[in-house]
């Protein structure tokens, strides 16, 4: 046994004794234990020691010590279970038992003050306390998640660069069962309820999202999957329960997951237990779709690998549509459509802009333009200029060429 003692000595309680009797387990109160061999005097469990440190012989030796030395240690919990001998009070994640006591008096669902021996000792509160203060989950909560139609009414699909083939793709797997959903099961197809998109960040997967939405005229719930884990964290399901039905209540809409990868991980023996719910609730959820429910679920995300493979059966996301990074041809077009709503003077190098930009995403060729007001503003003009343009691709590309550097071994992103 080792242990640092600054003082005289240092209490410890007595867990175990072996069954001849010579050795004795003990508990520091920092946690540590310990045990003395080959003793010689009676002890029982629960006795309270006082261990000294001889320096000279470098021996450890001990002494019983008053109960009353050793307080016993209480802890916060909820009561879930009160019987007439034990209660059962959950405390940081594990279930203990305690004997049941008539003062103070509590049900289940309190929140309580107690002790292994002691049992309860004072009632906190009449409700059970969250580690976290969370708010209740209710319509003005789902209200946060509701995009407006003032943020979408003028988004159309021309103000989508390149990318042709996706977005008729994806109009054909979202639009159309949007606005055509009773001639589809006339029809006697499947329901399509689920489509990921997949893709590297900015490459236009909320956008396209958001114009669909617009174009359809559905409703559309925007989900960024670590915000719905950081801040509702224990309600999460909840509020995924919420959404779907409150979208279902509606004529046309699309709930749509970003980052879905961030709360819809595979399940494993390590995963966290909040992560296996949330997953469990949204499938769930997506199964229990009628067929008439006018409601689609898009989910995004840059590592669809990590998804958990449940997520992927038919009835769910079975439908996919990949998001690659731009060609020249769309890169082009992509600076020509997001330069329309823009002040731009004379003729502007979007060829040659385009042929020196392999691997941007979309985001990436949109910047372009905020550094290229920027240098406008700058010389006192109000229009951008050709110099203006190629200025803007010229900071663009050194902060892309930064942070290649600063990531391990310069990889890609």
């Amino acid at each position: 046994m080792t242990y640092d003692l600054e003082g005289a000595g240092v209490l410890a309680k007595v867990t175990a004794i072996s069954d001849d009797g010579y050795s004795v387990y003990f508990d520091f109160r920092n946690g540590n234990t310990g045990y003395f061999d080959d003793v010689d005097q009676e002890l029982s469990v629960g006795d309270v020691l006082l261990i000294t440190h001889d320096k000279e012989n470098n021996r450890y030796d001990f002494e019983e010590a008053p109960s009353s030395a050793w307080p016993e240690a209480l802890w916060v919990g909820i009561v879930r279970l009160k019987l007439q001998d034990i209660s059962v009070i959950e405390s940081g994640g594990r279930l203990r038992k305690v004997p049941t006591v008539t003062v103070p008096c509590y049900e289940n669902g309190y929140t309580v003050l107690a002790g292994d021996a002691q049992g309860v000792t004072k009632v906190l509160s009449e409700r059970p306390i969250k580690y976290f203060d969370l708010p209740e989950v209710d319509d003005s909560v789902i209200d946060r998640f509701l995009l407006s139609s003032e943020d979408t009414e003028d988004l159309g699909f021309e103000d989508f660069g390149g990318l042709s083939t996706v977005v008729a793709r994806a109009r054909e797997l979202i639009e159309i069962p949007l606005n055509e959903g009773k001639a589809l099961l006339e029809i006697g197809a499947r329901p399509i309820k689920g489509v990921l998109f997949t893709g590297g960040p900015g490459t236009g997967k909320t956008l396209l999202a958001r114009i669909i939405a617009a174009q359809s005229k559905a409703i559309f719930f925007e989900i960024s999957g670590p915000e719905v884990f950081s801040k509702w964290y224990g309600q999460s399901e909840e509020l995924i329960r919420m959404l779907f039905e409150a979208a279902a209540k509606e004529e046309k809409a699309i709930i749509f997951f970003d980052e879905i990868d961030s709360v819809a991980a595979q399940r494993g023996d390590e995963s966290h237990e909040a992560s296996k719910r949330v997953v469990a609730q949204l499938l769930t959820l997506m199964d229990g779709f009628k067929p008439d429910t006018n409601v689609v679920v898009i989910a995004a995300t840059n590592r669809p690998q990590d998804l958990d493979a449940a997520l992927r059966r038919p009835g769910r996301f079975d439908w996919e549509i990949e998001f690659p990074y731009p060609d020249e041809c769309d890169r082009k077009d992509i600076l020509v459509k997001t330069a329309r709503r823009l002040k731009t003077k004379g003729p502007l190098p979007y060829d040659i802009i385009a042929a020196h930009s392999d691997g941007w995403s979309a985001a990436e060729l949109t910047q372009i333009w905020s550094e290229a007001a920027l240098l406008a503003v700058s010389d006192n003009r109000r229009q951008i200029y050709e110099e203006d343009f190629v200025g803007g691709f010229e900071r663009v590309s050194r902060y892309r060429e930064q942070a290649r550097a600063s990531r391990p071994n310069g990889g890609d992103r």
